[in-house]
């Protein structure tokens, strides 16, 4: 009896220690890998009517040449893994930016077993996300149909496959080289499968091939190809055609792995082989996967966030990891261990850096402000790319994918390389000239530009008149007026820094040109005629017309370096709040005549009950911390924790809208960890509310700044009172030199408005009409 007294008293200290090792444990993240906080899944329940995200599982390193997603839908399918789908078709190289670009250079693999099915709809296999894993680092599924187990991890221009079968006397693996172009050879005696792919959406040269290599630690028994329209070579081993692909077969016992290393190239089938020894070798599937997990953990360990509510950091870093996605690297490593890459607007394999797959029309906004917060010389690497891009094509791209696309509006490029010198990211002189050159031919010709994306449409007519005309053929003209305007401002940003004094006068004085675009009968931005006349009728709650994917009421607050000048236009600070309150107390009413249809942003915002603020797309994402200026800080706060509480959550319909190339996502980062930049191409960010009690980041500099929050509970999201290394802060934003010198900013929360602290004009973000 006493033995077991003394054993129950000793059971009971021991389950009393484990739970307080699991409490300690739970509340702190530094024992758990920040990586596995990541749902690859966040926003992937997505259609063509309804964003939730618009994303695939992206099985990728950050930044990767190739990425890896399994696929639910056919081939060319924009929405290529849907969430509510039952059925996979194969897991592809993808290198898919976005659903409305589509894809490019994508080929697959698939296991089946028994009878040969080889058609993407008949080798389609049924699967669940109940047997199904979703890591950044490694995806692993069940194929029901054929008692297979799959599974990938990627490295930055290749990936390991395993595949674990059943017995059976015929399982196949196929390499399915899709449409436009392809070409497959089986090498039996060397387990091996080359190939290329030519599939693409345009933005590409004439020579363009993806080149692929597959290496298999078994010997074939079975070699088939197919041909076009999908019939089936047996026993051959090459075939080339429009769509063609190779099947390999043979016997298997139960739980018998095989495994199959893949890699590609631009270039050629000698350097896809070169990529594919130089990053997985002799490594087995556990090296590869925890090398790729252990590059994923290197970069989000460089925030850290601590918080008792796990969702947020799941949410946090699932945002993080679409940050860290794109651009993609679209260069490689020669022989000689030299940066090349093939060139996707000449055609030429080039010496040097080239990134491709972003819409700057998004990403100006917060994700290449995050990297010249926190990645300054990756930034670096991708100025020299765009300086490529401009030698190689003679423009600066605004949407590439892999070339310039004809996508979207703007002259963007400009406050992407503004914000990168400005901040000293930029050190090269050759690149700082080549840009600067290519930012004035952008604001200055018409003549040769590919696309209508590229340099500015309406260039000769904003130049003349200081805005883009309504009714001379050019659509969106209101929203390319504002966008050139602050894109004027960043040029004349940079043009002073170089001591070009004439030029910084004309372009400063050409960033007032959102004035010229603003009706004061309204208080709001609206289509202007050439002969100087409004647009009429007005309605401003359509969408498109004289904008992007909004209306007046989004486009009205894009004069991202001259707030003030906008408070001033409307009347003063009261109005202008007044205004602001409007967007979200108004019902979500909307006029989408110029569509002749609902489109999905549209919906996004009707849905969910924030009136017209339209979060799910980016002309609107701003808005909320433009309150700071006007000495309302915190009506910005309370709205921003709304957004992050509500419109957020690492699930599959965890966005609101398209993530667009993680601006969405840095939206979400940038605000959680309490700040966001307004305006790129200024040394500020305009503080919000801190979602997390702490956050730690270590700088490129070697520097750590520190954000933490005393009283941090779900309803005290006001700041009462801020300190920054200790001493009493106002001001309602926070500059860049301030979090590079490293330090804690501390903020006091409470349930309250503080509706004195940043009130005062001190304490206000910066202005162009302030500071001339």
């Amino acid at each position: 009896m006493k033995l077991k007294i003394i054993a129950a008293i000793c059971m009971a200290f021991f389950l009393h220690s484990c739970k307080q090792t699991v409490v300690s444990y739970c509340s702190s993240n530094e024992e758990k890998a920040l990586v596995e906080y990541v749902n690859p899944l966040m926003g992937t329940d997505s259609k063509f009517s309804l964003s939730n995200g618009n994303t695939y599982p992206a099985i990728a390193t950050p930044w990767g040449m190739n990425f890896w997603t399994p696929m639910t839908s056919k081939m060319g399918d924009g929405w290529t893994y849907k969430y509510n789908e039952n059925k996979i078709r194969g897991i592809k190289q993808t290198h898919q930016p976005s659903p409305w670009i589509n894809d490019y250079a994508a080929f697959s693999l698939m296991a089946v077993t028994g009878d040969l099915k080889f058609h993407e709809n008949e080798r389609a296999s049924w699967f669940s996300h109940k047997a199904e894993t979703v890591k950044p680092y490694h995806y692993k599924t069940y194929l029901a149909d054929y008692d297979v187990v799959a599974e990938v991890a990627p490295t930055e221009r290749a990936a390991h496959f395993k595949f674990t079968f059943p017995d059976g006397e015929t399982s196949y693996i196929l390499v399915d080289g899709f449409f436009q172009g392809s070409m497959v050879k089986i090498i039996p005696e060397e387990r091996k499968i080359i190939g290329y792919c030519r599939n693409n959406s345009g933005g590409v040269p004439e020579n363009f091939h993806n080149y692929f290599v597959v290496t298999f630690d078994k010997d074939f028994e079975i070699t088939h190809t197919w041909a076009d329209n999908w019939t089936l070579l047996e026993n051959s081993l090459t075939s080339e055609g429009e769509h063609v692909g190779a099947i390999i077969g043979f016997k298997t016992t139960r739980g018998e792995e095989v495994h199959a290393k893949v890699a590609s190239s631009f270039i050629s089938l000698d350097q896809a082989t070169l990529n594919l020894s130089r990053e997985i070798g002799n490594d087995d599937f556990e090296v590869t996967k925890e090398k790729a997990k252990n590059a994923w953990e290197k970069e989000l360990n460089r925030i850290k966030v601590e918080d008792a509510n796990t969702d947020n950091l799941k949410t946090f870093y699932s945002c993080l990891y679409r940050v860290l996605l794109f651009p993609r690297k679209f260069y490689e490593f020669d022989a000689n261990n030299d940066i090349v890459h093939y060139s996707p607007y000449n055609g030429k394999v080039l010496p040097g850096y080239m990134f491709t797959d972003n819409g700057f029309w998004d990403t100006f906004r917060a994700v290449f402000p995050f990297f010249n917060l926190m990645y300054p010389e990756l930034n670096a690497n991708i100025m020299e790319g765009l300086a490529n891009t401009y030698k190689e094509s003679g423009w600066l791209p605004e949407w590439a994918s892999p070339g310039h696309r004809n996508c979207m509006i703007g002259s963007n490029s400009a406050p992407i390389v503004v914000d990168a010198f400005l901040k000293g990211n930029i050190k090269d002189d050759e690149v700082i000239n080549t840009l600067f050159e290519a930012m004035l031919k952008n604001a200055n010709v018409n003549e040769g530009r590919p696309h209508p994306s590229v340099g500015r449409e309406g260039v000769d007519y904003y130049n003349e008149l200081g805005y883009v005309p309504y009714n001379v053929g050019i659509k969106e003209n209101t929203a390319r007026t504002l966008e050139y305007a602050y894109a004027d401002f960043t040029i004349a940003k940079m043009a002073e820094k170089l001591g070009k004094d004439d030029l910084a006068k004309r372009f400063y004085k050409q960033s007032y040109n959102y004035k010229n675009v603003f009706d004061t009968e309204s208080n709001l931005m609206r289509g202007k005629n050439e002969d100087g006349s409004f647009q009429s009728p007005f309605n401003p709650l359509k969408w498109g017309d004289a904008f992007t994917e909004g209306n007046s009421l989004h486009y009205t607050w894009s004069v991202f370096h001259d707030v003030q000048g906008l408070i001033d236009l409307m009347g003063g600070k009261e109005p202008f709040v007044k205004q602001l309150d409007a967007v979200f107390t108004m019902p979500p009413d909307f006029d989408d005549s110029y569509y002749g249809q609902t489109i999905h942003e549209i919906r996004e915002m009707q849905i969910v009950n924030m009136g017209n603020y339209a979060h799910g797309n980016q002309p609107i994402q701003h808005m909320i911390y433009l309150y700071n200026y006007a000495g309302m800080p915190y009506k910005a706060q309370g709205r921003v924790r709304e957004v992050l509480n509500k419109l957020y959550a690492a699930t599959p319909d965890g966005y609101c809208g398209d993530e667009d190339n993680g601006q969405t996502s840095a939206w979400y980062v940038f605000s959680a960890l309490g700040f966001y930049p307004v305006t790129p191409g200024v040394d500020e960010y305009v503080i919000g509310s801190p979602l997390f009690d702490r956050a730690t980041l270590t700088l490129d500099n070697g520097n750590t700044f520190i954000i933490t929050s005393e009283n941090n509970r779900e309803n005290n999201v006001y700041i009462n009172s801020a300190s920054l290394k200790g001493k009493p802060f106002n001001n309602n934003f926070i500059k860049f030199e301030e979090i590079q010198e490293g330090g804690t900013l501390h903020f006091t929360l409470t349930d309250i408005p503080n509706k004195s602290w940043g009130s005062k004009d001190e304490e206000l973000p910066y202005s162009f009409s302030k500071h001339q």
